[in-house]
Parts: C-alpha cells; sequence; structure tokens
C-alpha cells in the first residue's frame, strides 16, 4: 500500500447543517458533490467529505454508535503564525463549532487549540516550527 491517504469522510447527523458550517470555514463544495447525499470538498491533494452518518456506518459493515464520545482521532489545521490559531478558532466558533481546548503552548513548542464541529469530530488548530506549509497548502516537517 502507498503512504497516502484519499479521502476524509466523516459521517454527520445532518448533512445540510454540516455543509453550512464548513461553508462558514470558508471551504467550498466541489461540483462532484451530490446534495443531499454527500458533499466534498476537493483539498490540496486529498478530498474531505461529508456523508449521512448512518449511510456512512451501513457502507462501512458496522453499527452506527452514538456521537459525542471521543473517537480516537483528530483532524489537524495546522496555520502559518501563531495569530492564526486565534484567527481560524474564531471562524470555527462564529461558524457553531465548540472550542474544546484553548490555544496552549505544546511540548514542541508550537501553539494549539481545537474544536469539535457541530457532530462533535474534534480538529486542531496548529502553529507548528518545524512544519512547513506551502502556498498550495501542502504540509512539509522542515527536518525531516
Amino acid at each position: 500500500m502507498e503512504q497516502r491517504v484519499s479521502f476524509i469522510t466523516l459521517g454527520v447527523a445532518d448533512l445540510a447543517r454540516s455543509e453550512a458550517f464548513y461553508r462558514a470555514l470558508g471551504w467550498a463544495p466541489s461540483k462532484a458533490s451530490v446534495p443531499g447525499k454527500i458533499i466534498f470538498f476537493q483539498l490540496n491533494g486529498i478530498v474531505f467529505g461529508l456523508f449521512g452518518r448512518q449511510d456512512l456506518a451501513d457502507d462501512a459493515g458496522v453499527p452506527n454508535t452514538l456521537p459525542g464520545a471521543f473517537s480516537g482521532v483528530t483532524l489537524s489545521h495546522n496555520v502559518r503564525s501563531e495569530a492564526e490559531v486565534e484567527t481560524v478558532m474564531a471562524t470555527a466558533l462564529a461558524a457553531g463549532g465548540a472550542q474544546t481546548r484553548a490555544a496552549h503552548r505544546a511540548d514542541f513548542g508550537g501553539l494549539v487549540a481545537y474544536f469539535a464541529d457541530p457532530d462533535g469530530h474534534h480538529w486542531e488548530v496548529c502553529h507548528n516550527p518545524f512544519a512547513v506549509i506551502a502556498d498550495d497548502g501542502s504540509v512539509r516537517f522542515g527536518r525531516s
């Protein structure tokens, strides 16, 4: 298997509400989206999708467990400066996200904060001084 993630799909309770949340973050749905069924966002080298939670569980062949508990997965949005951590957090909260941890200094020296989207999917907003963010948004570790 090649070292690559092609799609990240989140199961959501209300597709329209989740689409509105991500649009409020400034994301634009792809024309490949199927309104009312699945919403795609083309990112830099990866596709991010929103799909009905029960439909996604059915597709994966697993039970649809109750949302809200920590799933053991976070998504991370790295930014170019510490000030941008606060800006992104303010945007997420204004869009309907819930802060789960305020900005704080991480062990590696960066600044990190967390929010949950309307379905409880956890996002990290991070300024990592060792990460280099290219103009297209792709991220590389400066010391890798």
